[in-house]
This record gives structure tokens, sequence and C-alpha cells, in this order.
């Protein structure tokens, strides 16, 4: 008889294997509104079921902890068992023997502390506090709320200029969002159970690309209403839109020389064209809007001039004045803030970088959005420094990785140290302090820690610091308006600013630094809310017929990306390097939509909002 033998994959373990990612794509695609409560049960189960049962804190506490869950979900419990989950699941978590219970154990004091409203509503009213209101999981993610599924279907049979006007209805930059969203509509895609989630932002790109000229709706009689809008950026223009489509009469005031906030100011051309964004602009001015930029709001006119001027008053400001790293040497020549160089760059001065060394500092969106730019401007090295991983990065991974394409280098766990100046007081290195990885933070990323290692000398001609902006707020609190830690201005959820009445607040200026999306969601919900205030109840609505819902193949088929121009070829230039969709990849893959508006709860349960 044979002593030892060849492990070989039986069929039992490969069907295992498929039922593991069977199940990782469906937790992948559960939907926002479920009940925290039953999730926090099922995942709980779910690891009960990985215990080996050796330690008696994994084979009797998960089973106490889900029985306990259970009777709150369908039983009559005392407030006094959440006090009994939350001691035996701290048991658990300091007993047993491995990190299959700890694990199960933490998971469940996650969610007493994340949602214990929800566990006192169901022992207290036996109801659940998560909403099916919108059940489409796409929709439900687009902080705008666009009907997704709508301009899918349009796209799929051809109807490109319906789907424009379909995407106006609740955001008026299709354009933009179709070159520069981040499609957090993808996220909880439920096509991710059969393979990928569906290109949702280039099937945008496909039906704005091919929709011709797409004429604005008329506006509404004139109320006699003014509102002045303090901010021209995605946000402030989305409310200015959507109230002069309610035929109120608004004037835009703006800072800049020109409109478009950090669309332009804050996103190169080589992402967005400037002839795409300047035309979807001036589509919007023509509702009606009057503007009024280089305007600084506290300097050449006061806040409280505008209040007495018009009846209602949107501040819409952004954020764009630049974070300092406050490390020696920062003030040397050389130096320059990410949001100073992309400020220049939509103004069209373009800064000669030829044969320079560039280090920049900072792993988000815009670090990477400079890094680019710096090699489009000529320098002869790019060195983005990051005192993380890489992984860790908060820029989409398909900017890290296009920068690396087009030649420049990701040098991680370096933390900043100080900046080497030469005789003239021009920077000529960035010193960094080697980092090592530790524990997780808040937010699931690795704390980095200083390593027993020696700085490192990086040598650099400009030094450009993108760490973070904030918002420029000192024209605003002479005026009553609160401001909050970090410069930001109190505003409710509705936009709604406290103890000033008729003032309302959105997007950047409240949230901090955010996405061209949630901007513009924070300017439609405003309008709403100006225009009710107002004594009104407007409704937008998109007189377009979306396509009935069909049968099609559900079966699993390859997600269809949008590729790029060659990274030798674009890193010369300042054109736009994402090519689009052909038909017949548009046709493709948007008829992998499962069309959860109509299928499922979508039918029953508001799968579409027709008008708001």
């Amino acid at each position: 008889m044979s002593r030892l033998e060849v492990k070989m994959p039986g069929q039992a373990q490969a069907v295992v294997e498929q039922l593991y990612r069977n199940m990782e794509r469906r937790i992948a695609a559960s939907p926002p509104g479920l009940c925290p409560v039953d999730m926090a049960l099922n995942f709980l189960n779910l690891c009960q079921a990985q215990t080996c049962g050796k330690c008696v804190p994994c084979r009797i506490g998960l089973t106490q902890l889900s029985n306990m869950i259970r009777e709150v979900l369908d039983g009559d419990p005392p407030v006094g068992i959440l006090r009994r989950i939350e001691n035996t699941a701290q048991v658990i978590v300091d007993t047993a023997d491995c990190a299959i219970g700890i694990d199960a154990a933490q998971l469940v004091l996650m969610g007493l502390k994340g949602f214990r409203d929800d566990y006192e509503e169901h022992i207290l009213h036996h109801r659940c506090l998560g909403s099916l209101k919108n059940p489409v999981p796409c929709v439900a993610l687009c902080p705008a709320g666009v009907d997704i599924p709508g301009y899918i279907a349009l796209v799929n049979e051809g109807r490109c200029a319906d789907a424009v006007r379909l995407i106006r209805k609740d955001n008026p930059f299709p354009v933009a969002c179709a070159y520069i969203c981040e499609h957090p509509c993808e996220a909880r895609c439920r096509r991710n159970m059969v393979d990928d989630a569906i290109n949702i932002r280039g099937l945008k790109r496909y039906a704005v690309d091919h929709a011709g000229p797409v004429p604005q709706p008329q506006p509404a009689p004139a109320t006699g209403k003014s509102v002045a809008i303090i901010g021209g950026g995605p946000g402030g223009l989305s409310a200015a839109y959507y109230l002069a489509l309610m035929g109120h009469r608004v004037t835009v005031y703006e800072k800049q020389k020109q409109l478009g906030g950090m669309m332009r100011y804050g996103i190169p051309s080589y992402r967005l064209p400037r002839q795409l964004l300047e035309a979807e602009i001036a589509s919007i001015l023509s509702v009606g809007i009057q503007v009024r930029t280089g305007v600084d709001v506290g300097t050449d006119i006061t806040f409280d001039q505008l209040k007495r001027r018009y009846d209602c008053l949107y501040i819409s400001i952004g954020a764009h004045t630049d974070k300092k790293t406050g490390i020696e040497g920062e003030d040397s020549q050389g130096v320059i803030s990410a949001v100073e160089l992309l400020r220049r760059i939509g103004d069209e001065e373009m800064p000669d970088f030829t044969g320079q060394q560039v280090v920049v500092i900072g792993g988000g969106n815009v670090a990477m959005d400079v890094t680019r730019s710096a090699i489009r401007l000529g320098a002869a090295k790019v060195t983005c420094v990051y005192r993380r991983r890489q992984e860790d990065m908060t820029a989409q991974a398909e900017e890290v990785e296009g920068a690396i394409a087009e030649g420049a280098e990701i040098l991680t766990l370096q933390a900043p140290l100080r900046i080497e100046a030469d005789d003239q007081g021009r920077a000529a290195a960035l010193w960094t302090q080697p980092q090592i990885i530790g524990e997780m933070d808040r937010q699931g990323r690795p704390r980095p820690g200083t390593a027993s290692v020696e700085p490192r000398r990086i040598p650099a001609d400009i030094i450009i610091v993108a760490i973070g902006q904030g918002i420029e707020s000192h024209g605003f609190e002479q005026s009553g308006i609160q401001i909050q830690r970090g410069g930001t201005l109190l505003a409710d959820s509705s936009t709604r600013l406290p103890d000033l009445e008729g003032v309302f607040a959105g997007g950047d200026c409240v949230t901090g630094p955010a996405t061209v999306i949630r901007a513009i969601a924070a300017g439609k919900a405003a309008a709403a809310n100006i225009d009710e205030y107002l004594g009104f109840h407007h409704e937008i609505e998109a007189e377009v017929k979306v396509p009935t819902p069909r049968v099609t193949d559900l079966g699993p088929r390859g997600r269809v990306n949008c590729g790029d121009r060659e990274a030798a070829e674009r890193r010369c230039d300042f054109q736009c390097i994402e090519c689009g969709m052909t038909k017949e990849e548009a046709v493709q893959e948007s008829s992998r939509c499962l069309r959860c508006d109509h299928f499922g709860y979508g039918i029953f349960k508001g799968g579409r909002v027709e008008k708001w």
C-alpha cells in the first residue's frame, strides 16, 4: 500500500468552490434597503457554518447569538436582550480559539453599534426601518436617482436622444457624467450575480456621443420669484437649471472667470474635453439663467446684499482652497498646490515642466490628475509619493493604472518629512520617512507607521501638494451662517440652513470634497426644496416612453469595457484618452441589463420614478 498519495481536486471540491464564487457574487450584488438585522443574522449563520466546533465559544456561543437575533426578528423579546447579545458576542471575541469565532462575534458587535435603532425598532414595534421604496440597486445608489434601466433600454433600441432627455430629468450634466462620473451605481448591480456589473457609464457615454443636439425642455411660466445661486459649479448650475425650468428667475454668481467649478478647474481636459463641457454649460444656460462671473461674494458684493435682493439663496461654493502638509520647506519656490495647477490648466495657462523632475504628494484622484497632467506638460520624470500602499489609495484603480502606463512612478509607504531647498530657496528634493503598514483604521484601511529605516531623498524641481481641499467660507460667517469644524457650512439633509430664512446650501461646501454627481444631487434637492419654500410644487418629468422589458438570454457574458488611446500617444497631449463604445458593443452591453425596474420588486415597489 502507498504511504502517500498525490492530492487531486475532486468533483465535490470543484462544486464547493463554485458555490463560494456564487455566494460572493450574491453578497456583492446585495441591494441597499435590506433589513440590516436580517443581514447580520445571515452573515452570522454563514460564519457559524465554517466553525470546527472545537471550542465552546464557537460551538455554543455562536448558536446562542443566532437564536437571540432570530428572536429579535421574529419573537417578542425584552429590550434587555440587546445587552445579552452584546455580552455574549464580547465573551466570544475574548475567548474563541481562532479567527472564525472572533470575526463572527465582532460582526455582531459592529452591527449593534452601527444600526442599534433597527434592533430596537424590531423589539418595540416589530417592524424594520430598512426601506424598499426604491429596490432597483443602480438607481438607489445613484446620488441623483437617475433612471438607469430606462436609459439603458433606450440605448439598446438606438434612441440615444431620448436617453439623454431621460437622464436630464434628474441630472442636467449627462455629457460630463458620461466622461468623469465615478459610477457608484455599478457597485450593487444585480448582474454581478451572473457575471459582472453593467458598464453603465460606458453606455451613457455612447448615448451622449450619438444623440446629436438635444433641445432643452421649455420652462414653466414665470413665477415672479428670484433666486441667487452662489457658485457656478455642477451643484450650483444643477440647482439653477431646475429652478429655471420651474419658472423662477435665476442668477448665478461665480468667483472665477468661467463657469464649471471643479469640472473645469479640477478635472483636466484629457478626462473631460473642454469643448464638450462648454457646450453642455451653454445648453443649460439656454433655459434662461443669468450669469455674473468674476464676482466674489463677500468682497465684491456681500451676502446680506444678495439676501435682500433675492427671494431665496443657494450656496454651492465648492471646495477650491488647498491644504498644507505642514512640513519644513513647504514655502520654497517650486512647491505648488494641485488646486493652483489645475486652476491654471482650466484657464488654458499651461506651465512648462519640460525636462524637470516632478514629485506629487498624495494618493487621491486629484493627485492622479496632476501626476498625469505633469507628464503632458513635458516633465522628464514624475513620481507620486503616498504614505500608504497602492491598494489603499483613494484614487480610482483605473486612474492609478493609467498614470503608471503613461510613465509615472508610484512610490508608496513614504511619508513626506521635509522639503530640501537650494541656496536660492528653490525646492531641490523631497525627504520622506519610509513606513510600515499596521492595524486597520475605522475606514478599514491599514494605518502606516514609522519604519526603522533611514529617510529617503527624492530629487525634485517641482513639488505638487495634492492632499486635499478646503472651503473658503470667510465671506459667510459674518452673516450668521454656522461654520463647522473643517470650514464646511451647517445644513440639514434638505439643504436648508438653520436659523436663516430662505437660505439653502449643498455640495462640497457642506459635505467636504466629494464627487460631481453628489454635487448635482444636492443641487437637484435644493431646487425642489426652494420651489416648495417659494410656495410652489412644480414637477420635473421627461416625456419619454421607456421600452417594454422583454425576456432575454440571461446566461453569463463578458462585460464590454471602454478602451484608452495608446499610452505613448496620449501622454503627449490633453486630448480625451478614453475611446467610446461601438454600436455593436453598446447593443451587446445594454442587452445584459436585467431590467430590475420591472422584474422582481421593481414592478411593485417604485421601480420607476417618472417625475419629482
